[in-house]
């Protein structure tokens, strides 16, 4: 039996971008951002896009040889909570302001980031609405 996982971090990235423009209404207000087609993964990670709301980075996708890190600049604790939820490995980034890093190791975990980024929709959303 041959078990296909895709474990090519651009790749990953790439299914990632597709998921966050093309397939919920829940992110419209999510765009890619300083989008990098020629990046080439690196060990530390090389920077393939930004996510932005409102032309502001709420998060940046990083690719791997053999994984996707996202790194989440907005709401750092409501996105861990969210991807620890769905089994994804999250750990802080202890920088300022603090980030929350995801790994993405094969593309079907694409999918499980989807409910980090829903909740980070909905924290801007709510912030946004106490602001007005």
């Amino acid at each position: 039996m041959v078990v296909d996982r895709l474990s090519d971090g651009k790749r990953i990235a790439q299914l990632l971008a597709s998921e966050l423009t093309g397939h919920e209404d829940t992110f419209s207000i999510l765009s890619i951002v300083d989008s990098d087609a020629d990046v080439e993964p690196t060990d530390d990670g090389a920077l393939a896009y930004a996510v932005a709301a409102d032309n502001e980075r709420v998060a940046e996708v990083y690719v791997q040889p053999d994984r996707t890190r996202i790194e989440f600049i907005a709401y750092p604790d409501v996105t861990a909570e969210a991807a620890d939820e769905e089994g994804l490995r999250v750990r802080p980034k202890a920088v300022r302001p603090p980030r929350t890093l995801v790994f993405v190791e094969d593309g079907a975990q694409v999918k499980w980031t989807l409910p980090a980024f829903r909740a980070l929709v909905a924290a801007l959303e709510a912030d946004a609405d106490e602001s007005n």
